[in-house]
């Protein structure tokens, strides 16, 4: 399986490719885990992300694209990978293309999970981040036993800084006008399945496992209940 996860900052991309990585034994690749990670180490290179992260800014594609390709190309991605928030710009999204066909030549299921802006804002305003194992809370869904702490492995929970408020409707407003596009751009390739992200957590994975499943030349397809899967377009 080789996936690639759209939707806004929020709209539970992190969480569908966890259940991936469980079920299907294949790495989730997070652009934002690979940023953050580069920031904790203090240097040079994690002092400038960070600046532009705190922002609500998109870092500039090509520093992105050469931390993408040099991760794709561990062996632990040779039978499958998770692309989770990434391509973020169309600029990103063609070299993804080019790099996809001539070094690793695969076939690509691309799925957008779709969430409205006020229901992003309320969750990312909510969340709590382990800062020891990254286990992910919600003060209003899932919150921690005990205030502060995490239930897992009794380190400190964490409000990231680009989950604050004002941060969140920044990364949104980026998201709209540079992300946004590329919905258009993988159906243009007859390649986009988008799922209905308010659904609870197992009702949107069964439907993103329907997106794999589904036969690519279907003009469209529907899931019973309130989410609809709409399948690549011919």
């Amino acid at each position: 399986m080789f996936a690639i996860l759209l939707g806004a900052p929020g709209a539970g991309k992190g969480t569908q490719a966890q259940l991936l990585m469980k079920k299907y034994g294949i790495p989730q690749i997070s652009t934002g885990d690979m940023l953050r990670s580069e920031v904790a180490q203090g240097t040079a290179l994690g002092k400038q992300l960070h600046e532009i992260m705190t922002r609500g800014d998109l870092v500039p594609d090509a520093l992105i694209m050469q931390i993408v390709e040099k991760r794709l190309q561990a062996p632990d991605c040779f039978n499958g990978f998770i692309l989770d928030g990434f391509p973020r710009t169309i600029p990103q999204a063609e070299e993804l293309s080019k790099f996809l066909k001539y070094k690793m030549h695969i076939d690509i299921t691309v799925v957008d999970i779709s969430v409205q802006d006020d229901v992003i804002i309320d969750r990312l305003a909510n969340r709590r981040v382990c800062g020891t194992c990254k286990k992910v809370y919600s003060l209003t869904v899932n919150p921690p036993i005990v205030d502060g702490k995490c239930d897992r492995c009794d380190g400190e929970l964490k409000h990231r800084a680009d989950d604050q408020v004002e941060t969140i409707r920044k990364r949104l407003n980026v998201y709209h006008d540079n992300t946004a596009p590329l919905i258009r751009f993988y159906r243009n390739k007859k390649l986009l399945h988008r799922v209905n992200g308010l659904q609870k957590v197992d009702d949107v994975f069964r439907d993103v496992e329907k997106c794999f499943n589904m036969n690519k030349n279907a003009k469209e397809g529907y899931t019973t209940g309130r989410a609809v899967v709409e399948a690549p377009m011919n």
